[in-house]
């Protein structure tokens, strides 16, 4: 019987450390973050829950997330070749630093955080490879809806891909806005 790992992935989190992100880390095996931690307090969290987590730092991350985890992650997962990076654009308008790269040496999956913009897409100029961005888990950006992404990866494919909506960014904080 084939294994299937179940990933939670999830960006620019920006310090938010709240329950409706943490509910969803019990049904995941793996939890990935493509950067703007914001601080260590979350990381600090998903790692107390024993599960393996896959990280990059972003822009906005001090040393105390810089030294924990690198800019560019690239690994495989259960036969999935996975490059997660934090500012690398999206299929047609990868950032200049990072499309010769990918030319190169093509992943599977090629994840990003950084635009708060959620997508997912198949780059048919790089062989059909998958891009990701899960949108901002935070609250902090112009984003209107905080996102994640689940998705399972299973006999060297990715599959099951489905949206998290963990409601407006600016619930609870500033109803006068909404």
């Amino acid at each position: 019987m084939p294994k299937v790992k179940k990933i939670l992935l999830l960006s620019d989190t920006h310090s938010c450390v709240e329950a409706d992100i943490l509910k969803h880390t019990g049904a995941a095996d793996e939890i990935w973050h493509a950067g703007d931690w914001g601080n260590a307090a979350l990381s600090e969290l998903f790692e107390q829950t024993g599960k393996p987590v896959r990280a990059v730092w972003g822009n906005v991350d001090g040393q105390d997330i810089r030294t924990i985890y690198p800019l560019n992650n690239l690994f495989h997962c259960e036969g999935v070749k996975v490059w997660m990076t934090h500012i690398g654009g999206y299929p047609g308008k990868y950032h200049p630093g990072i499309i010769g790269e990918l030319r190169k040496d093509t992943p599977d999956l090629f994840i990003c955080g950084h635009s708060h913009i959620l997508r997912v897409m198949r780059d048919k100029t790089l062989n059909n490879m998958l891009f990701m961005n899960p949108g901002a888990a935070g609250r902090h950006g112009f984003h209107v809806m905080r996102t994640m992404l689940t998705f399972d990866i299973e006999d060297a494919a990715v599959k099951n891909v489905a949206v998290i909506e963990l409601g407006k960014r600016t619930a609870g904080i500033l109803p006068e806005l909404q």
